[in-house]
């Protein structure tokens, strides 16, 4: 068994404060490439959690958000096929907060965009950012 070390990942689930719609990114690189999921990725040496959320949202959609808050985290293990290596191993962190703007996407978002709770059933969407999704408009209501 390869000694791997877990990876403290961080995402933003920024919801639009006019509509209600979640800012979504398509991508670009695994894990999860050419799904849809919330702006984030890996938290750096020496950033709080909310900067490194803050800093993943504008460079992945050059957008900022208010009321940034920790709201859960979920744990991803992947198996490669051979069963004996973990080919990712990440303590998700996701936040939330309220935004608005069009988002442009780069750095390694293929597309970004607002996307309703109804949309996301019809495109490929994570697991677990259509399960936060619901759970965070739940919480609103």
């Amino acid at each position: 068994m390869s000694a791997m070390i877990p990876q403290i990942g961080i995402s933003i689930a920024v919801q639009n404060e006019d509509t209600g719609a979640f800012l979504l990114v398509k991508r670009g690189r695994a894990p999860a490439k050419g799904m849809w999921a919330f702006p984030g990725g890996r938290l750096e040496f020496g950033e709080t959690m909310i900067d490194g959320v803050s800093r993943e949202l504008k460079e992945e959609t050059g957008l900022e958000a208010r009321q940034i808050q920790f709201f859960d985290h979920v744990e991803i293990i992947e198996i490669e096929a051979n069963d004996d290596v973990a080919a990712h191993h990440f303590l998700l962190c996701v936040h939330k907060g309220l935004g608005n703007g069009q988002p442009v996407a780069a750095d390694d978002a293929g597309e970004a965009r607002w996307i309703s709770l109804e949309e996301m059933q019809t495109l490929p969407v994570t697991d677990s950012t259509f399960s936060f999704a619901q759970r965070i408009a739940l919480s609103q209501s």
